[in-house]
């Protein structure tokens, strides 16, 4: 056993040094002819080239997915990116989206409150609508001017199309708006074209009562509704709304303004109206002309008979 194991090592050792002979030889005759720039040498390295390269694709495909995947990793996380800042940008686009619908909506009504065709006599002002009452047995909203802009009870409030009510109440800043809804509320009208005089009776709803009418008869739904003047409350022909019918068949009106957004209201001067101290101004004037006295002739006295019987 020890003679084999001998004999192995003895050939092992030798064909060990042989075969690393032969290795460095070929890598050494490989490194020349790498470095020789014949052109034959040169037509011999690209027909190897071609030869050996291809058949490597299988050693490459790997390194070709691993190249792939981590490109694709990155392509990943430059869109989840984007997508992050396209997903705050599109807030910010909805958020101005809102504020400028909300400013269109106040050009709106401010473009209505320049449209409305009013009496040239007529100086108004314009206020904002502070907060309404929130009450169901009250109807009224409050606006941001008041005694320091001249604003006096009494004076009406329009929006961009119609009759809203009165100012009923003013402070220094403020003022509190009666709205024509309210059951407080009585205005004098006129119905178009027929001439008929009405009286407008607010009764917190949305479609308030006509009363009182001259000839129902003549009044169609439809109607044009609008303030007659009377009492000295409203200054005449300010518009109020449309004649329309309840399934009970009374009369009411449709209100031109639009109740449910009140931003903007013009309260009009009138300065032609007396000042409204009491709930009974509303529809009689406070002073009425004195009426002069008729005067009466005493009676004259019967004239005297001529003469006399004799006794």
């Amino acid at each position: 056993m020890a003679s084999e194991r001998n004999r192995t090592d003895t050939y092992s050792g030798p064909l060990k040094r042989l075969l690393l002979g032969v290795t460095v030889l070929c890598l050494f005759g490989l490194f020349l002819l790498w470095r020789i720039d014949s052109p034959r040498v040169e037509r011999f390295r690209a027909q190897i080239v071609d030869r050996v390269v291809p058949n490597f694709d299988w050693a490459m495909a790997p390194v070709t997915a691993t190249v792939k995947m981590i490109r694709d990793f990155q392509s990943y996380q430059a869109i989840h990116d984007q997508n992050q800042e396209l997903r705050r940008e599109l807030r910010q686009m909805t958020a101005w989206k809102e504020a400028a619908l909300q400013l269109e909506q106040e050009n709106a009504r401010l473009r209505d409150l320049n449209n409305v065709q009013l009496d040239p006599r007529l100086t108004y002002i314009t206020g904002v609508v502070l907060a309404d009452s929130g009450s169901p047995f009250r109807q009224s909203v409050l606006i941001n001017v008041g005694s320091r802009d001249g604003i006096v009870d009494g004076w009406a409030t329009m929006d961009g199309i119609g009759l809203v009510g009165r100012v009923s109440g003013v402070g220094a800043n403020t003022s509190r708006v009666i709205l024509l809804t309210d059951t407080t509320s009585r205005i004098p009208a006129i119905i178009q074209p027929s001439g008929q005089r009405a009286m407008l009776v607010g009764d917190n709803t949305a479609v308030p009562p006509i009363d009182f009418l001259e000839d129902p008869d003549q009044v169609r739904a439809g109607d044009r509704i609008v303030t007659s003047g009377d009492g000295e409350v409203f200054p005449p022909g300010l518009l109020i709304g449309q004649v329309t019918q309840d399934p009970g068949g009374r009369l009411r009106a449709r209100l031109a303004a639009d109740y449910e957004r009140l931003e903007f209201l013009r309260v009009l001067r009138d300065h032609g109206i007396g000042r409204v101290d009491q709930p009974s101004a509303l529809i009689l004037p406070e002073h009425l002309p004195d009426r002069a006295p008729a005067q009466t002739t005493p009676p004259t006295p019967a004239p005297a008979a001529e003469g006399g019987n004799d006794g």
